[in-house]
């Protein structure tokens, strides 16, 4: 039996045509909720219109945005929604293709956040005095996401990456759906009894359903009374939370919280050799400045030991001995040659030495000696003087000059 065999394009135009000749889906207006909102750094918008039951996938091209678009949107906004519904033959995909996009209102699940968002941070939940500062080389990480998915392994390969000797233990939570609270709450639980130095809660970006476990009061108040810090990663950098707001950190994403856990282990290495370095010059300097000290004191006792003592007066007074002998040679030697010269003139002096050279003396008869003709008289005896004898005789006659 023949049958008629069409290609993937075939048929994904002929829908397309079908789209653009149905009256209704060629100019229609739709409401709902937006979600997955996403600006292109084309300028383009991608978001999700969704209702209670259903979805349905919109874009706004750059060139609609100036007339089209008057407000900045964002998940969990209500808005009206006027376009065409097309077909994206590439992958076979029908979306909204908008061209006016009007804000109908805020949506339910983001009432719901901006609510318990303000009651939170009247209670003083958020205060900045609560938040407890993360410790500067943590070695003991606890890490509270789904064990499969990208954000838990973006969270291993930063920390290895920074530090290969830091303890991952990972609690395997849901982190979507109606049982990933209490899975939230129970990680955080056990996580806080084991005395690790910080944890990490969080998952990958998604839209305002897919984040909401974290918008929850009872994870906010299980985040809050931890005594171990928490880093709150949460989405995309452009997603909050509840969590976000409460926790002691917030990271844009799994990997910043990765970052912000982690110390560089190379850095710190580096830091302690620098430390270590300086130290040990600090202890060298102080080491032979208290040697020098040490070898001062020892001389110093030294010179003060009673044997020590003795030998040095006894230099002092050895020297003072050489000192006095010394001055007394030379004061002897000084006499000596006064006496010598007096010696001299003594016996220039002498009446022996003038008798010797031809002169004599002239006593009377008790030997006083006469030295003129008035001590004498005619008929005295006298005695002469020479130089070989004694020559007595009488006054016969006395003669002045």
């Amino acid at each position: 039996m023949n049958k008629n065999v069409y290609s993937v394009s075939q048929v994904n135009t002929y829908i397309e045509r079908m789209f653009a000749d149905d009256f209704m889906l060629g100019n229609l207006s739709l409401s709902g909720e937006v979600s997955n909102c996403k600006y292109n750094h084309t300028g383009h918008i991608y978001f999700t219109l969704k209702d209670e039951k259903s979805a349905i996938s919109c874009v706004m091209f750059a060139g609609k945005r100036p007339k089209g678009l008057k407000f900045q949107m964002k998940d969990g906004d209500k808005v009206v929604v006027t376009g065409y519904v097309g077909i994206y033959a590439v992958a076979g995909k029908y979306q909204v293709y908008a061209s006016e996009i009007e804000l109908a209102g805020v949506g339910d699940l983001y009432q719901r956040f901006e609510a318990l968002k303000q009651e939170l941070e009247e209670r003083g939940m958020f205060d900045p005095m609560y938040k407890k500062p993360l410790p500067t080389h943590a070695m003991k990480i606890g890490i509270i996401t789904a064990s499969t998915g990208a954000a838990v392994h973006d969270i291993i390969r930063v920390s290895k990456t920074r530090n290969p000797f830091v303890q991952l233990i990972l609690y395997p939570a849901q982190v979507q759906g109606e049982a990933a609270a209490p899975s939230i709450i129970s990680g955080i639980n056990c996580l806080d009894a084991m005395g690790l130095d910080v944890i990490i809660v969080g998952r990958g970006g998604g839209s305002i359903e897919d984040l909401w476990a974290f918008n929850e009061e009872a994870v906010a108040k299980a985040i809050f009374n931890c005594e171990t810090p928490i880093i709150s990663a949460v989405g995309h950098e452009t997603d909050f939370t509840i969590a976000d707001f409460v926790a002691d950190k917030r990271a844009a994403t799994p990997s910043q919280a990765a970052e912000l856990a982690n110390f560089v282990y190379d850095d710190f290495y580096r830091t302690i050799e620098r430390y270590s370095d300086k130290l040990n010059r600090g202890l060298d300097y102080k080491i032979n400045n208290l040697t020098t000290q040490l070898e001062n004191y020892k001389l110093r006792l030294n010179a003060l030991r009673p044997e020590n003592k003795i030998k040095s007066n006894e230099e002092k007074l050895k020297m003072l001995y050489q000192r006095i002998d010394s001055l007394m040679h030379s004061k002897l030697e000084r006499y000596e040659n006064r006496l010598i010269a007096i010696s001299g003139r003594l016996d220039g002096l002498s009446p022996a030495k003038k008798l010797s050279t031809g002169f004599g003396y002239v006593t009377d008869a008790s030997g006083k000696r006469v030295d003129s003709v008035q001590q004498l008289s005619v008929g005295d005896d006298i005695v002469l003087r020479i130089k070989d004898g004694v020559i007595n005789s009488q006054v016969t006659g006395l003669t002045s000059n």
